[in-house]
């Protein structure tokens, strides 16, 4: 198999390019640092297509590697003829290849088996003979109570199990009938007995005034629509798929994959029947107890399996996507903030950090009920804004948030300081305050207070204080426990993985999470730099981190254009230029007439330069050259200042304020298939559906919206009792950064 000319074939590239992207990866080259700094190679492949390219090499050679295992034990068997081989080399999918070895591969104990152990594979072979006689009397030949063969009938029906297997194992009739269900036939779904009994059991506990079961009741509220439901199986929706598996896992639904199966069995057996009425009703028996047995399970297993991987893949992209843009939002760097972990009975848990992150102060308030000391927990506001000279208040958007904001308006209200608030996610913030990481950074606080110090420093720099969460656990995809947690987890750290690289990292005040996101170092490198930077002062110089333990040469290579040093002896390392370009970087400054000094005021202003004249003089490739330039004109900038910065707000509204067609600013929070969640102020999430994003056809949100897009919106409907809020966006579009 050409793996790279099928990869540039799908992915529309140059041969020659794939070939040289397959020896970077197989080099243990990192995705960050090839798409950044081998663009000459690559012909400028971002980080996106780099992933694709590099997932659908792995699939392909995990392909290959099977298909030498099935060679391999074919050819042991003494069973691989030259066709067959040439099948197998020419099967493209794992699908096709293992279709091509079912036959030849070890099986547990089946009917068929134990029908040939009789010896009755010759009668099988008989009943599918043209000039086949009367089956009966030909099977009597087989009778054997020696081989619990006690007469005709049971030879017959052990001969028809064969010949039903030889059907289920053919790889054209498989594929055919695989086809043929995934284009016409239907996902189904009903209420499962068991959910029946549970609604019956409810309904009986209601007559008699009895205590309710209202989890199983709301649980099986969700899934009221799929009760009687049946969507194509060409067709239907990832998160369709998804909620039907859920469904099914907590047994309220019970599931198939309905094919049109009558007309499969007609053409299953007219292939099967040779013309010989005296077989015919034998083999049609055969031929309808291969598909109802053997096949139709197997298929069904096989495309409900094929539903859940692609509506997973679906599902995983739009978390990607959705986590991408909210670690890229754009950070509030110079504030004083204080963070504010809502709660009821256990106090909102404050803290106050300063401009660099570090907490300067904590405490606890009891605003909300069942205490309701507001009185008491503005005063001690009061006393933080004003000690602290606090500019920014970030409150976690969790439980007794919504009592926590009255709070805060009404104190800013009072007050009249210069001071905004801002709702900030907080998932996650709780499994990183109890995690070992937070104990080590805060070892003198509870839990409580870690996540609120979180929350302040996620306002920000969200980047920085994601990075110490697992991705998973950041709450902005759907269905995320209902997947492949390995793929899901692959996908997420490689979006973290990316954004940091983009971003670029301080090695001398970055966590030890965040760089172990920086292409090359990983956790133990990321401790080392860590305890380097303790023991031995800051970094002068990107070459003092070969001085790292285990930080070798090629995680060196891999590593030092993503970590900067703001006030290092060498300008250049406070920029994205690798240091394996800085002879050449130092040559440009020289024929473009600047100096170090002209960079340090903030960049410089090139134009349009020459670009074929410069590469000859330098010596540098054209994608190299204009990322170099860049970054003079721009020295170290940050990709997210191009993003617009989150809503700051001094006062609240509430859901009863809301008027249908009221138009409202607010930041998208969440993106699933149907629409996108958006935060209007109001503490409940507003919908706009897919069908209202756009004046035009929407296949999918992400064409329109992104997590942490600023955007106008319509209020189409509130419905107070159930929160819900419909919003629209149509003849509307996203503010300006």
């Amino acid at each position: 198999m050409n793996i790279s000319g099928i990869i540039a074939k799908e992915l529309e590239l140059r041969p020659e390019i794939c070939d040289r992207v397959i020896r970077l990866i197989d080099e243990g080259n990192t995705i960050p640092f090839i798409a950044r700094y081998r663009k000459e190679m690559t012909g400028g492949m971002s980080d996106e297509v780099l992933r694709s390219f590099f997932d659908r090499l792995t699939s392909l050679r995990n392909l290959e590697e099977r298909r030498s295992t099935i060679l391999a034990s074919i050819e042991e068997q003494g069973k691989l003829t030259e066709k067959l081989r040439k099948d197998l080399e020419n099967a493209m999918t794992l699908t096709a290849l293992e279709d091509l070895y079912r036959p030849y591969k070890q099986k547990r104990r089946t009917r068929a088996m134990i029908a040939k152990e009789q010896g009755l594979e010759p009668l099988a072979l008989y009943l599918r003979r043209k000039d086949a006689g009367d089956p009966l009397t030909e099977a009597g030949k087989y009778i054997d109570h020696g081989k619990n063969i006690p007469d005709a009938q049971t030879a017959l029906q052990g001969a028809c199990d064969i010949i039903a297997e030889e059907i289920s194992d053919n790889a054209e009739i498989r594929t055919w009938i695989r086809e043929r269900t995934r284009k016409e036939g239907k996902l189904t779904s009903e209420q499962s007995r068991t959910a029946k009994a549970e609604e019956k059991k409810t309904a009986d506990r209601d007559t008699v005034k009895a205590p309710v079961n209202k989890k199983a009741v709301e649980r099986a509220e969700v899934y009221e629509n799929y009760y009687a439901f049946s969507e194509p199986v060409s067709g239907i929706p990832g998160h369709r798929v998804l909620a039907i598996n859920r469904g099914e896992r907590e047994r309220i639904l019970t599931v198939h994959v309905e094919a049109t199966t009558d007309e499969i069995k007609k053409v299953l057996v007219s292939k099967t029947l040779t013309g010989n009425k005296m077989t015919a009703d034998w083999l049609r028996l055969a031929a309808e107890d291969a598909y109802d047995r053997l096949i139709a399970p197997s298929i069904e297993n096989e495309l409900r399996s094929e539903l859940t991987e692609a509506a997973e893949d679906g599902a995983i992209r739009v978390f990607a996507s959705n986590l991408e843009q909210l670690l890229m939002q754009a950070p509030i760097r110079g504030k004083v903030v204080l963070g504010w972990d809502p709660a009821f009975r256990t106090g909102c848990k404050l803290a106050v950090v300063d401009a660099t992150g570090r907490v300067l102060d904590t405490t606890v308030i009891y605003p909300t009920a069942p205490q309701n000391k507001v009185a008491e927990a503005k005063k001690i506001l009061y006393s933080l804004c004003t000690k602290y000279h606090v500019d920014l208040i970030s409150l976690g958007n969790g439980t007794a948030s919504r009592e926590s904001e009255k709070v805060i308006a009404d104190f800013l209200k009072e007050e009249k300081l210069p001071v905004q608030y801002a709702i900030v996610n907080e998932a996650g913030a709780s499994v990183y305050s109890a995690s070992p990481l937070a104990t080590e950074e805060f070892p003198g606080y509870d839990v409580g207070l870690r996540s609120a110090a979180s929350i302040a420093r996620r306002l920000q720099d969200p980047l920085s204080e994601l990075v110490k969460i697992d991705p998973k656990s950041i709450g902005v995809g759907q269905y995320q426990h209902d997947m492949n947690q390995k793929k899901l987890g692959a996908a997420l750290d490689a979006v973290v993985e990316d954004s940091v690289n983009r971003v670029g990292v301080d090695v001398n005040t970055a966590s030890a999470s965040l760089l172990s996101y920086v292409a090359g170092i990983g956790k133990v490198l990321a401790k080392n730099i860590v305890a380097y930077r303790e023991d031995n002062g800051s970094f002068r110089s990107r070459r003092d981190l070969l001085k790292v333990p285990k930080l070798g040469k090629k995680a060196f290579e891999q590593c030092a254009g993503f970590l900067r040093i703001p006030d290092g002896k060498e300008f250049l390392d406070r920029t994205a230029v690798h240091p394996e370009s800085y002879d050449a970087a130092k040559k440009l400054l020289t024929v473009l007439g600047i100096t170090e000094a002209d960079l340090a005021k903030g960049g410089v202003k090139l134009g349009k330069p020459d670009i074929n004249k410069l590469e000859k003089e330098t010596g540098l490739g054209a994608y190299t050259l204009g990322d170099i330039l860049s970054e003079l004109e721009k020295p170290g900038r940050d990709p997210r200042s191009d993003v617009p910065p989150p809503i700051l707000r001094s006062d609240v509204m509430e859901i009863y304020d809301l008027r249908e067609g009221m138009e409202l600013t607010g930041t998208v929070r969440n993106i699933v298939d149907f629409g996108a969640f958006v935060d209007i102020g109001v503490h409940q999430d507003g919908l706009v559906h897919l069908s209202q994003l756009a004046d035009r056809y929407v296949k999918h949100p992400l064409e329109v919206v992104h997590v942490g897009d600023v955007v106008h919106v319509r209020v189409l409907e509130v419905d107070e009792k159930k929160h819900r809020i419909s919003l629209s966006m149509k003849g509307l579009q996203a503010t300006d950064p």
